[in-house]
């Protein structure tokens, strides 16, 4: 019974429960395996063979601390989440093919830019309509996740600005969506901005990243005494595969320290070509990382990456839930595929989700509904709600954020 409901993508907290239910009804049921205790009821003895299969510590008081703590964010401490990423200014501007190809631009892409791309950000400054947006994915992400929670510092951010105006702009509108912010300054680069290019009515998207200070996060402001506390009593690790390309050795620390605490870590594949140029890196954390989320381009890459030869996304999100499990015990895989459904695997097992279907007209811009995606899923797993719910919130809030103009809400929002 167990295995079956863990095969339907439940999360732990949410197998306890039903098999908790179970349990009471079926209360004359004898604990028949090899490590029945003695003298313990049947409720207890599922619950010690539940804390073997998960490999959690779980003990009857703390089911049912986690029990009452189910979709209840007023329980959650602050310091609860944490996220490590690159922060951006973002600076977006609706173009066409004719800019993408000037600066030799892919829609519905993302790079790190270069020599050639230098002129892009001037030519935007310039443009009398480009808007400027905090980014940087784990913090839109985590902007998301106070957006819905509605409880203030529940996630905590790191990363690397400059210290100048646009990190001050940062740090308030962070701030103001409840978003903690932990950053490290740096006195010889400026903050780092992304070009957002928005195409085939506002469907598409190109960012071109000038990392700048964000380049330069070094592990030591892992150490600083008030981050090492928060780093060190967190439950969720959110990193992203732009973070692992900038410090693969701060990230190494990051999972290591959510494998040892027996929390959960989430990886953000980010961008394809992460798995082109930091696979070693990808390769070094993979077999500690809990839960791997990405659209299908990217687990594309991650499979090429691995030169697993699979033709279908369906086969890569499998593949991904069961190969290099043995530190973890399991791994849930989503995919995410534009407007089509879904994908979440776990032990090898595949779940597609319909996604909200947005008119045409009423697409502003897709940039940001993967990182919101992302935000809506972290909010509800938090809570220890089913997978199911987890990633029908997800849905809902890219469905929303591809209706505004960047990482923004407005009154209509309520998720």
């Amino acid at each position: 019974m167990v295995k079956n409901l863990r095969d339907r993508n439940l999360r732990p907290e949410a197998t306890i429960s039903c098999v908790w239910a179970v349990s009471t009804i079926y209360h004359d049921i004898m604990c028949i395996t090899s490590k029945a205790i003695k003298g313990l009821a049947v409720t207890e003895c599922l619950m010690f063979h539940i804390q073997n299969y998960y490999k959690h510590e779980l003990t009857l008081k703390s089911y049912r601390k986690i029990s009452a703590k189910m979709g209840d964010s007023k329980t959650l401490k602050p310091g609860t989440i944490v996220g490590f990423c690159n922060p951006l200014l973002d600076m977006m501007v609706v173009g066409d093919q004719n800019l993408l190809k000037k600066y030799d631009l892919l829609s519905n892409n993302a790079i790190l830019a270069d020599n050639k791309h230098m002129p892009l950000y001037e030519e935007l400054m310039n443009n009398s309509k480009v808007e400027y947006t905090a980014g940087g994915s784990a913090q839109n992400s985590l902007r998301v996740v106070q957006w819905i929670l509605k409880k203030p510092n529940v996630s905590v951010f790191f990363g690397a600005v400059g210290k100048d105006k646009f990190s001050e702009i940062l740090k308030v509108k962070a701030n103001e969506d409840g978003l903690d912010t932990k950053y490290q300054y740096s006195t010889e680069k400026p903050t780092g901005t992304c070009a957002v290019v928005v195409t085939n009515n506002g469907k598409d998207r190109s960012l071109c990243a000038n990392l700048s200070a964000a380049k330069t996060f070094t592990e030591d402001h892992l150490e600083v005494p008030e981050n090492k506390s928060i780093i060190e009593n967190a439950s969720f690790y959110l990193v992203t595969g732009f973070f692992l390309q900038v410090n693969p050795k701060a990230v190494q620390i990051l999972v290591k320290i959510a494998f040892e605490r027996k929390c959960t870590f989430l990886f953000n594949m980010s961008a394809s070509f992460v798995f082109k140029f930091c696979m070693d890196s990808v390769k070094s954390i993979f077999p500690f990382v809990n839960i791997i989320v990405g659209n299908d381009e990217e687990a594309k890459a991650f499979s090429d990456g691995y030169e697993w030869n699979l033709d279908s996304v369906e086969k890569i999100a499998c593949k991904m839930s069961t190969f290099d499990v043995e530190n973890i015990g399991n791994r849930l895989v989503v995919i995410t595929q534009g407007e089509n459904p879904v994908i979440v695997t776990q032990n090898g097992v595949v779940t597609k989700y319909s996604v909200n279907k947005i008119p045409a007209d009423k697409i502003i811009d897709s940039n940001g509904a993967g990182d919101a995606f992302i935000g809506g899923f972290i909010s509800k797993y938090i809570l220890g709600c089913p997978i199911e719910e987890c990633v029908s919130c997800g849905i809902d809030a890219g469905s929303y954020i591809i209706q505004q103009p960047g990482i923004t809400k407005d009154d209509s929002f309520n998720l």
